[in-house]
């Protein structure tokens, strides 16, 4: 018998209009139209820090196979998997296991979100002047021996990278630069692809452990493929929590704080959760579109207001993601005291 799924008063999403997280149609930004979709990024990106965008040009047949291609990996045994365990990898790359990552510890106090995951990043050789710098988070990918895998996520990697390359130029455009304004911090963007597997959650479900807890992301976009599961919700600018619901077609964006924190809190960088009340697996693949690792992370041009300070200390996109990585990842927590 199926054990009855009970949801905390807090985890139940409010019932709103359909449109409060906008769907935005991109094809124009794919041929030579940025602008004409700009102003809707735009405003998406201050108001709620979230929007779906179809017609994105990535196939659906594609989105398929690295769906498939994710269930196959987390599907097989935790022996399976260990030799790719992300314990092994110097630059944070491969499996980690479920409670691996929190992204709410305040909460979850007793364990890490209910999922697992795997970080797919930039394949560098140990020859790539990066990796022999030992820029941290630069390096080589673990893949496992499954064949067809490594093939399928690069094929999808390229593709997500591309389609990120082109709503930066929209973010451009929206906050009053040239488009082509953050092309120069990415000559090796920090992107990762991180297909994730939430078990079935059951019984009584508390913020102590969801499938990811209550987070921003800690970069600069993302770009999100959910299967039809659902469970996703986002607290909008009211503070309520609201389901984003699969679309078939689109991508889930959401700006994160590397982006909140360029553009002074222009654009919103949200918080978001999982509670997987399906009853069987869920499956997501987000993709977290960086800069390169020394780009400067300070105060926009456009986003400072005569006679304003910013709000935040400048950084680099580098030290920002090391910071929020060793915030979440136990191991990574014993790697870098």
């Amino acid at each position: 018998m199926t054990e009855t799924i009970r949801l905390a008063d807090g985890l139940i999403a409010a019932k709103v209009s359909a449109d409060e997280i906008p769907v935005i149609n991109i094809g124009p930004l794919l041929h030579g139209g940025a602008a004409r979709v700009a102003d809707k990024i735009g405003a998406a990106a201050r108001d709620i820090g979230f929007f779906y965008v179809v017609n994105h040009g990535v196939p659906s047949a594609l989105v398929e196979r690295v769906f498939a291609e994710s269930a196959r990996f987390f599907a097989l045994s935790e022996a399976e998997k260990m030799p790719v365990a992300i314990e092994h990898s110097a630059c944070h790359r491969g499996w980690f296991r479920l409670g691996g990552e929190n992204l709410d510890p305040a909460k979850q106090t007793r364990a890490g979100d209910f999922k697992e995951g795997f970080k797919i990043g930039r394949d560098l050789g140990a020859d790539h002047p990066l990796v022999r710098a030992g820029t941290p988070l630069h390096g080589p990918n673990q893949w496992p021996d499954l064949p067809g895998w490594r093939e399928t996520m690069q094929t999808y990697y390229d593709a997500m990278e591309a389609l990120g390359r082109r709503l930066l130029q929209a973010f451009a455009l929206a906050l009053g630069l040239e488009a082509n304004y953050f092309d120069g911090w990415l000559k090796a963007p920090m992107t990762t692809l991180g297909p994730l597997h939430y078990p079935p959650q059951r019984g009584h479900i508390t913020e102590a452990q969801l499938g990811a807890g209550a987070h921003t992301d800690y970069g600069c976009l993302t770009m999100l493929a959910q299967d039809d599961a659902g469970g996703l919700q986002v607290r909008n600018a009211a503070g309520v929590w609201i389901d984003a619901p699969p679309i078939p077609g689109s991508f889930v964006v959401n700006i994160g704080d590397m982006m909140e924190r360029w553009t002074n809190g222009v654009f919103t960088s949200t918080l978001h959760r999982v509670v997987n009340i399906s009853g069987r697996e869920r499956y997501s693949l987000p993709y977290f579109f960086d800069p390169d690792f020394s780009a400067p992370v300070a105060c926009l041009p456009t986003c400072l207001r005569a006679g304003e300070t910013p709000k935040y200390p400048p950084t680099t996109a580098g030290q920002h993601l090391l910071d929020m990585i060793n915030a979440s990842f136990t191991y990574h927590q014993t790697k870098n005291p």
